[in-house]
């Protein structure tokens, strides 16, 4: 296989396995696209992203560009005569100008089975749907959200006890094999077979707001296991216990039942009757505290039955 001149475009923690997976197989990384750097931490020093920290380790020319909108910005990108453009969870908008510059195209790695969840929290809204299946999308770029042809798909399945950061992992992971394999595709052919998107089948992945992570007891504990589950590790799912805010990291549900946000049982976990079932915690935090299990919780305080979550 001859190894193909790559702009790669990428910016979080999910990018980064695509990035290693790319260079592995021996593909010429001529330009790292990343976001700038941003204050991290209590001290809110500038962090670099992890794809930049990944490509400085391999001695790759990065750009951090504020916009793709400027004829600078632009003008470096083409001086990199690439073969093709790879962006997996960029966060900047790439103007059509710029998607037309590789002679081979430009592909994304988007976490869904499009066109199920376009947008920015496809993994997610997948959760709190009760999906069964969830899984990468090889798609080509155009200028409309997420609504390109499709290259290729890769299933992962959805199991009660996945949180958002266990299927960000699975994806990031499926999302470079598959990449890496359409790159070999490309190397070889010059050209990818694409399937077009069925628009009567789409459905939108909105943005996270940080009201959402609320818990309402008075759902169901299948609703508000999923919520839960979907909000770790961000924004974290919470409620008020005894006057605090209580951040709840995992929890699955059971039968049983009780008045919504009482506390029924503790033991291994803390079960808590919602409007429907039973919520088992099995993971929890207070504020200035750190996350515990259940069992490491309760050694430090009692919650009798008819303790009160709100």
């Amino acid at each position: 296989m001859q190894g193909l001149r790559i702009i790669f475009a990428g910016t979080p923690d999910f990018a980064a396995p695509a990035l290693a997976a790319l260079i592995e197989a021996g593909h010429e990384i001529v330009l790292v696209l990343t976001q700038p750097d941003r204050p991290s931490g209590r001290g809110m020093k500038l962090k670099a992203s992890p794809v930049k920290e990944l490509a400085l380790e391999h001695d790759i020319e990065v750009f951090q560009p504020e916009t793709l909108k400027d004829s600078a910005a632009q003008s470096r990108i083409e001086d990199a005569k690439a073969d093709v453009i790879i962006v997996a969870a960029y966060g900047l908008i790439i103007p059509t100008n710029v998607l037309n510059m590789p002679r081979l195209g430009c592909y994304n790695i988007h976490a869904s089975l499009l066109p199920r969840w376009r947008g920015a929290a496809p993994i997610q809204r997948s959760l709190l749907a009760g999906d069964k299946e969830t899984g990468v999308t090889i798609m080509e770029v155009v200028p409309a959200l997420d609504a390109g042809a499709m290259i290729s798909k890769g299933v992962v399945p959805i199991t009660e006890l996945d949180t958002a950061q266990t299927l960000h992992d699975a994806l990031a992971k499926t999302g470079a094999d598959l990449m890496v394999k359409a790159m070999e595709n490309l190397s070889k052919n010059g050209t990818l077979a694409s399937t077009p998107q069925d628009d009567s089948l789409v459905t939108y992945a909105e943005k996270l707001q940080k009201s959402e992570a609320t818990i309402d007891w008075n759902k169901s504990a299948d609703a508000i296991s999923k919520q839960v589950r979907a909000f770790n590790p961000f924004p974290v799912a919470t409620a008020m216990l005894n006057g605090e805010v209580c951040r709840i990291w995992m929890a699955t549900k059971k039968s049983g039942k009780g008045l919504a946000g009482q506390v029924v049982a503790t033991n291994e976990t803390i079960d808590v009757a919602c409007g429907e079932g039973v919520l088992s915690i099995h993971e929890l935090q207070l504020p200035g505290g750190k996350r515990l299990k259940a069992r490491e919780f309760l050694t430090g305080r009692q919650l009798p039955a008819g303790t009160q979550f709100e």
